[in-house]
């Protein structure tokens, strides 16, 4: 059986990604080892995610709770009073932005059971089973993923907006993968998803497929991508290669 740490490695490679995977636990104890989260007040919960891929720990409802969007999404246990007037408050100033419309806020995927932790960390270092795992994924690493997905799921993942962190519980709750191109939240709070990267979430119950079969499209791209160059290359300088041709060319 693939490791964490295995499985962690395989998408790096694969992928090239510049961030490790991140691994997202739901719990209602925290387990042995794993410390709680020591770091500054957050303004979101997505900024756990980048905080993530130096460290494992874990968070509570009161380490999200400037963010009452991803208290929300996640069902978090033991949320501050404050919540549901923030909560509120929030969904009331984006209703009246017109971001979002009062009808569509009952299609926000919310985590359907309720958890007191959270616990984060890179993929390769977390003890316990990942419920969700997070990539930052730029276009040509996303060509991959999708195909991969598509693969696995045997369906085309769907592209979601925002609240970026929905993408958690939307991959949790369906046992599929999602993308998400973020929200202007989380591209306000979290430096690694500049404009030309998107969020990535596996669902963890399949994480050794999607590994497995995001290493073979990697590897068929690298492949395929050398043959189209070669193949522009021949025909702009005025050849006219047959595709056996072409495929002798490409370097193994």
């Amino acid at each position: 059986m693939a490791t964490h740490q295995g499985l962690a490695q395989q998408l790096q490679d694969s992928l090239q990604l510049v961030l490790p995977p991140i691994a997202v636990s739901f719990c209602d104890e925290i387990p042995d080892g794993i410390a709680p989260y020591q770091g500054d007040d957050i303004a979101a919960g997505c900024e756990f995610w980048e905080r993530a891929s130096r460290s494992v720990f874990s968070t509570t409802a009161a380490n999200h709770a400037l963010c009452s969007i991803g208290v929300y999404t996640h069902n978090l246990a033991d949320a501050p009073a404050t919540q549901q007037h923030e909560l509120e408050t929030t969904l009331g100033t984006m209703i009246g932005l017109d971001y979002i419309r009062e009808q569509e806020v009952q299609s926000i995927p919310v985590v359907e059971k309720q958890s007191s932790y959270v616990v984060y960390g890179p993929l390769a270092r977390i003890s316990l089973a990942p419920d969700a795992v997070i990539l930052f994924a730029h276009a040509q690493q996303g060509l991959i993923l999708s195909e991969a997905v598509e693969r696995i799921d045997e369906n085309t993942p769907p592209a979601m907006g925002r609240p970026a962190c929905a993408v958690i519980p939307q991959v949790i709750n369906q046992g599929r993968a999602a993308m998400s191109l973020g929200c202007c939240g989380a591209r306000a709070y979290v430096d690694a998803l500049t404009d030309n990267i998107a969020l990535w979430a596996l669902p963890g119950s399949k994480l050794a497929a999607y590994a497995d079969q995001v290493e073979t499209l990697a590897r068929a791209n690298k492949t395929l991508t050398g043959f189209h160059q070669l193949r522009r290359a021949d025909v702009e300088a005025g050849r006219q290669p047959t595709v056996e041709e072409s495929l002798q060319r490409v370097p193994s």
